[in-house]
């Protein structure tokens, strides 16, 4: 809005919005509970939801503020579960520790002894946000460029051209937010060597029976690993009604691998060569053991349903499907865990944007605007 008349032209290689990780996603619309104080994420997740809030109620999409509660099941969860809540109250989250008897009044089918009852958590509809957002672009002027892909670009006195399968685009600036090709994408147009490569982690999903969703009455989180980006496998209320279970994490063999069937050795190549995933694997190849164990194994799976719902049982699990995410790795086996971006000329290469980007798009959208004026 603060700059109504400039032209925008998406391109998307897909032939419509949302069919990756936007739209593969929870739904969850994040509180910034998690967060180091300070970080891009903490900011960009608490402004991004106060924006998302806004969209949401001003074109009525559907979205349910369920909160969230995450569960300490034994007592040496304790420590974390306090860390965790300090670092909200830090982030301004509105959430507070509650007993064992409080716990089970929110939700009476699981177990724990202690949780943080997070009340700015909940639920929306992101397909319905990005188609949405879609639809404004074109109101407002611009053009979406489904099914192209970007082969490149060449600097020009009056602009950038961008070069795709569909013919030239002349920009005078770009974004290039690519997900699991960002790596590749900055190689392809701004011909650098990218800081960081993209290692494709699956997340499977499993949904609930319809007769036992009423073991989740909102979102249900276990206590994070701090070692790892991932928040572990939990239970989450979806807009549809149902009840999802997941994701696991478990290497994809290809960038848009959601099925171990999906396959490709030009992925599967980069992967074994690169540097930081031979480090990553060789530091926690237990880790990967495991989560591989529960995506070949529903009944692994449910075991890691961390003993919250102590009710829920292997026949109450049904296949759903997977998203990708795509995890920005530095050389040394480093996992980038906030928001990479790069400028590079006329370009801003948005290079790991992993949970909370959904709940943080709008907010991220106007820090990349301002960082194209400056």
């Amino acid at each position: 809005t603060r700059w109504p008349d400039v032209p925008v032209t998406v391109i998307d290689k897909e032939p419509g919005v949302a069919r990756h990780q936007s739209g593969r996603n929870s739904g969850v619309i994040h509180s910034g509970v998690y967060y180091p104080p300070g970080s891009a994420k903490a900011r960009l997740c608490r402004r991004g939801r106060e924006l998302l809030l806004d969209f949401v109620r001003t074109h009525d999409i559907t979205h349910d503020l369920c909160g969230k509660v995450v569960v300490a099941v034994e007592d040496h969860e304790r420590a974390g579960l306090h860390a965790i809540a300090e670092r909200g109250r830090a982030n301004g989250v509105d959430a507070s520790l509650v007993d064992r008897a409080e716990l089970g009044r929110l939700e009476p089918a699981v177990r724990g002894v202690e949780a943080l009852h997070v009340r700015d958590a909940g639920i929306v509809d992101f397909v319905a946000v990005a188609e949405r957002l879609a639809t404004l672009v074109r109101e407002r002027g611009g053009t979406i460029r489904t099914g192209e892909t970007v082969l490149g670009t060449t600097e020009r006195p009056d602009g950038l051209v961008v070069h795709t399968t569909g013919g030239d685009v002349l920009a005078d600036r770009l974004v290039a937010c690519a997900g699991l090709h960002s790596d590749r994408l900055l190689e392809a147009v701004s011909g650098e060597a990218p800081p960081v490569s993209i290692v494709p982690f699956r997340g499977e999903y499993h949904r609930l029976r319809p007769e036992a969703r009423q073991l989740c009455r909102s979102l249900i989180y276990p206590v994070p690993d701090p070692r790892f980006p991932f928040l572990g496998v939990h239970l989450t209320r979806h807009v549809s009604g149902e009840v999802l279970a997941g994701p696991n994490a478990v290497l994809a063999m290809a960038r848009e691998g959601y099925t171990w069937q999906d396959r490709s050795l030009r992925d599967l190549r980069e992967i074994a060569t690169d540097p930081g995933m031979r480090s990553l694997a060789a530091a926690h190849w237990r880790t990967g053991v495991g989560e591989m164990t529960r995506s070949l194994s529903r009944r692994a799976f449910a075991r890691a349903l961390p003993r919250m719902p102590p009710g829920l049982r292997v026949q109450d699990l049904q296949p759903y499907r997977s998203g990708v995410r795509a995890q920005a790795l530095y050389p040394d086996g480093s996992l980038a865990d906030d928001f990479v971006m790069h400028r590079v000329g006329r370009t801003v290469h948005v290079l790991n944007a992993p949970s909370p980007a959904a709940t943080a798009s709008l907010a991220i959208g106007a820090e990349i605007a301002e960082r194209l004026v400056d």
